[in-house]
């Protein structure tokens, strides 16, 4: 009897020791928040994660100025997501028609060409300011006249070099909210830990959301303006 108290005790020290030498569970990842703003004032885009700053590039906004109207080539103001994403690994350079790689791949500043490259964020709006952005075709893009970069010189879309809109890419996950504001970036606290992100695969692009196009006004009976949808440009 006193032996088999013995052997019981000594397993439940060794068991004790055992559970202490288990490894403690891992800390939960914490939530990560990416978005984006766009200064006009500045021709600069911030990246933030959880509300704290990551890095800046710069950008080029429309030539034609803000708006949101079909046919004005202008940079909607205000908020907006990523709605979808074009591209995933494409080479740096790979030019798209009608969002669709075309095999060709430009350098920065090839003479005489002004496609999009790269990559694709296309975005939608959240507010009035904002809200014919996705059937207007506005993205966020690389583009090869990156000597342009800094200043206005899009057809409406955000442009950037091919490198900064691929890092970008992987780090804006669909329904990202992306922030044009006309006023300088705000002055935000550097992020003391960046955690990257690697968005999963874009979604097949599909077209138009429906409800933005030949959708009706209740009120008046008549098909609003998202009815005017343009096609895709392929210049933006």
């Amino acid at each position: 009897m006193f032996r088999a108290v013995l052997i019981l005790a000594a397993s439940l020290a060794a068991a004790s020791v055992l559970h202490a030498a288990d490894p403690a569970p891992p800390a939960p990842a914490p939530e990560v928040r990416n978005e984006v703003i766009v200064s006009v004032k500045e021709q600069k885009m911030m990246l933030l994660q959880n509300g704290a700053k990551v890095t800046t590039y710069p950008v080029s906004t429309s030539k034609f100025g803000l708006g949101d109207g079909f046919g004005t080539m202008a940079t909607p103001v205000g908020a907006m997501a990523v709605a979808q994403k074009i591209g995933d690994r494409a080479p740096i350079g790979a030019v798209f028609h009608r969002r669709r790689f075309t095999g060709e791949i430009l350098k920065p500043n090839a003479p005489g060409r002004d496609p999009i490259i790269t990559r694709i964020i296309w975005l939608r709006g959240l507010e009035a300011s904002t809200a014919r952005a996705f059937p207007r075709c506005i993205y966020i893009h690389g583009t090869p006249q990156e000597k342009m970069i800094g200043k206005p010189a899009s057809y409406g879309c955000i442009r950037m070099k091919s490198k900064d809109v691929t890092d970008l890419y992987s780090q804006l996950p669909v329904g990202s909210v992306v922030q044009v504001v006309t006023d300088k970036l705000p002055n935000v606290p550097k992020a003391k830990k960046v955690y990257r992100l690697q968005a999963p695969p874009a979604p097949v692009e599909r077209g138009r959301v429906e409800p933005l196009v030949n959708s009706q006004d209740p009120a008046a009976g008549k098909t609003n303006a998202f009815s005017a949808a343009p096609r895709p440009r392929d210049r933006a």
